[in-house]
């Protein structure tokens, strides 16, 4: 959308750590690619991640069924090195899996992304599924939606894990700054 050679637009890399904040994932061998996997409930958010990719993607989205029966609809960018830093700033090597970057800066448009990839509403509470990550590692992302959106939270236990849960005028403060950033197949998760 807009980018010129050799670069991501703001727009891109905006949504690019949405994305691996929530539901991507990157894989490397020499450069980077990303991959966008969700349910077929949603195919057309699927799509509309697309339209802002497209240009760093080969195949469009296709349907599949994996694991048991899950449908799903995916599709990866190509291996470039336009995603090297995402690697090397969300991803350990050492020890194997995504983290979050001590200077992660996050746009309302990323913020959006991720609510829409790993948020979700229960009652009048609103919470980030934020289990994969470290108890400091979601202490770090508190901090950074208070600070960058003023965005009160606290840790939630989910079984033996914990998620992020806004406090219930944050969440409805979340969902009037997101609300025209998302599109309209994924506005049933917004309460206004």
């Amino acid at each position: 959308m807009g980018n010129t050679v050799g670069s991501l637009s703001k727009v891109q890399n905006e949504l690019i750590i949405g994305t691996i904040l929530g539901d991507g994932s990157l894989r490397r061998k020499t450069n980077t690619l990303l991959e966008i996997n969700h349910s077929k409930k949603q195919k057309e958010y699927c799509l509309w991640k697309y339209e802002f990719l497209k240009d760093i993607v080969k195949t469009p989205p296709k349907e599949r069924v994996s694991g048991k029966n899950r449908e799903a609809v995916r599709f990866t960018t190509v291996s470039t090195h336009l995603l090297n830093k995402y690697f090397q700033m969300f991803y350990s090597q050492e020890l194997k899996r995504k983290i979050i970057p001590s200077d992660l800066k996050l746009t309302l448009f990323s913020l959006a992304v991720w609510f829409m990839d790993d948020g979700s509403n229960c009652r009048d509470s609103v919470y980030f599924n934020t289990q994969q990550y470290t108890v400091d590692e979601q202490n770090h992302l508190r901090a950074i939606i208070k600070n960058q959106f003023g965005l009160e939270s606290a840790l939630n236990r989910d079984k033996k894990y914990f998620r992020i849960r806004l406090s219930s005028s944050s969440g409805r403060r979340l969902h009037k700054l997101i609300l025209n950033l998302i599109p309209n197949c994924m506005k049933y998760k917004v309460l206004i």
